[in-house]
């Protein structure tokens, strides 16, 4: 009986063991989640290579094998606390989010080659580099470059008809991501 009862023991703490292994996050790799192309979300770990090549790895909460998605594969990434956008293959950091999105670029695409079966195929990416200030426009999808040359003409028509909005802008001087400020104004005057 009493080698019976030793034996439920060491069952009950190897269940218990394998669960906690099941869930333990996997060296390098932080809770995140990915949105697919096809509308498909996946919750698990992600290990985070997109100064690398634009990519993130993924393994689902339950383990299993590491699935690696290139930026043209996927909508959208959170990994921890931080959100990403994914634009022609290029990941941007959403500092703020509404009808306008204020990115911030976190990988550059282009030139990684990416496979459509055994046929490379080079993305071109988006411009700039990244660290690279950017206002996106969720309605018609165009994504403008925040830089010295371009900061009042993209304010001008992204705030275009929030005079409060564009005030703030051109109070920003080379600290772009001051900008913020401004599309927060914006964004909660077009409620």
């Amino acid at each position: 009986m009493k080698s019976f009862r030793h034996l439920l023991a060491a069952a009950f703490i190897f269940t218990i063991f394998a669960a906690h292994a099941q869930n333990e996050m996997p060296k390098g790799f932080d809770k995140g989640s990915i949105v697919l192309r096809d509308g498909d979300s996946l919750t698990g770990f992600l290990k985070d290579n997109l100064r690398k090549d634009s990519s993130v790895i993924f393994i689902g909460e339950a383990g299993g094998k590491k699935m690696k998605y290139q930026g043209v594969d996927i909508v959208s990434a959170e990994i921890n606390d931080s959100k990403y956008l994914c634009i022609k293959g290029d990941f941007f950091k959403v500092v703020c989010n509404g009808n306008l999105c204020f990115l911030q670029k976190s990988s550059d695409a282009s030139g990684i080659p990416m496979y459509n079966g055994s046929e490379s195929i080079f993305c071109n990416g988006t411009e700039g580099q990244p660290g690279d200030y950017f206002i996106y426009s969720t309605t018609d999808k165009q994504l403008k470059k925040i830089s010295r040359n371009t900061i009042e003409a993209v304010a001008a028509t992204s705030f275009a008809g929030c005079t409060a909005a564009i005030d703030k802008a051109k109070t920003v001087k080379e600290d772009f991501a001051k900008l913020k400020d401004a599309v927060e104004i914006y964004n909660s005057s077009n409620r």
